[in-house]
């Protein structure tokens, strides 16, 4: 059984800095490409299985990096300058098929951790 715990979140003030984790188990990690969205549900980052590539949605670029780790099973979403509309519940996701930024092609969600980002 695939399991995705997400970490990280919490409250901010505007301007600062979080990072998000995402631990997979029950699976090869490096099997799966990984992403990140947002309620609800919104892209926010995708990264490939090697971890060659990554790619944004527009709002988040220079913003925020997307990372992993193939040997730690896990999956960072480094958040920096974070704005009031950056609220939200954060989700990572992982997809067997692969490419795909779409979250209705993803297999297995993780249960969200809240980002709150205060004025």
């Amino acid at each position: 059984q695939v399991q995705l715990v997400e970490s990280g979140g919490g409250l901010v003030q505007a301007g600062g800095s979080l990072k998000l984790s995402c631990t997979v188990s029950g699976h090869t990690f490096s099997s799966f490409d990984m992403g990140w969205f947002r309620l609800a549900p919104e892209f926010v980052a995708h990264i490939s299985r090697s971890g060659g590539s990554a790619a944004y949605a527009d709002f988040v670029k220079g913003r925020f990096t997307i990372s992993r780790d193939n040997a730690k099973n896990t999956v960072y979403l480094q958040m920096n300058s974070l704005k009031t509309e950056d609220t939200a519940l954060y989700y990572c996701a992982a997809d067997v098929t692969g490419g795909s930024y779409y979250y209705t092609d993803y297999d297995y969600w993780g249960q969200g951790t809240q980002v709150t980002v205060s004025s």
